[in-house]
């Protein structure tokens, strides 16, 4: 598994917290910034990481922002990204049985770093239904 990681300064610490635990899980992952708390721009790093997932150079994406929300606003435009803004496990499952979000967004702000590892698990772990009715209802999303 490999995944595709980055934050604006609103969720650089958060960042920092994930990837230590991708790294103690031996999750691959590559940090498209930012690389300090430093104010930037969070489209400045939505787009290459779902630019990356998209292109199906990574199996996942990881954004966090300080809510996650513009974040995961920006990267939803993105042809084939299904960006999930999520703060609890739940729907950090649901998204991926029901939805194959390919990216996780959350909010550095919003959660705390020991629930943010428990969803980035979660999701991580969750594999895609495959049911048909969720079939249906991605296809017509991707239209």
């Amino acid at each position: 598994m490999k995944i595709a990681i980055g934050s604006d300064h609103g969720g650089f610490e958060l960042k920092q917290a994930v990837m230590e635990h991708l790294t103690e899980r031996g999750i691959e992952f590559k940090d498209f910034g930012c690389y300090d708390s430093k104010s930037c721009d969070y489209p400045d790093i939505a787009k290459p990481v779902a630019h990356a997932v998209a292109d199906k150079e990574y199996d996942f994406g990881i954004l966090i922002c300080g809510t996650g929300i513009g974040i995961s606003i920006t990267a939803n435009k993105i042809k084939g990204i299904r960006a999930a803004l999520c703060s609890d496990c739940f729907s950090a499952e649901a998204t991926r049985l029901h939805n194959d979000a390919n990216i996780l967004a959350m909010g550095g702000r919003v959660v705390g770093p020991g629930l943010a590892l428990k969803i980035v698990d979660t999701f991580l772990d969750t594999p895609f239904s495959n049911e048909e009715r969720h079939i249906r209802r991605i296809n017509k999303i991707e239209r």
